[in-house]
């Protein structure tokens, strides 16, 4: 029987890797939208989507197993690490927000 510790884990993992997966496949629609209609906000839509979701989940799940395991020293990784999601997070906001004025 799974423990309910174990249980919140991996519901965690099952959850931050399809956040991944999902905003992986918004972030291609946006793009292939752009494509279709070579339209420039869409374009900037495609990049802070894919910013926001794949790259900095990405980033902020890997990093954290990579943390957890100890495989990267979390003294040493775990603030830059932070640094680096959060401004992914900034520039995804942003270009969103940046594609929404763009005429």
């Amino acid at each position: 029987m799974i423990g309910t510790d174990q249980l919140a884990y991996w519901l965690i993992f099952a959850l931050s890797a399809g956040s991944v997966v999902v905003g992986s496949y918004v972030g291609y629609q946006a793009y292939r939208g752009f494509r279709r209609h070579d339209s420039r906000p869409m374009q900037y839509l495609s990049i802070g989507l894919f910013l926001l979701t794949a790259v900095a989940f990405g980033l902020s799940f890997v990093g954290s197993i990579l943390l957890q395991m100890q495989v990267l020293p979390p003294e040493t990784f775990q603030q830059p690490l932070t640094l680096l999601t959060r401004l992914l997070q900034f520039l995804g906001v942003f270009f969103i927000a940046y594609s929404l004025h763009k005429r």
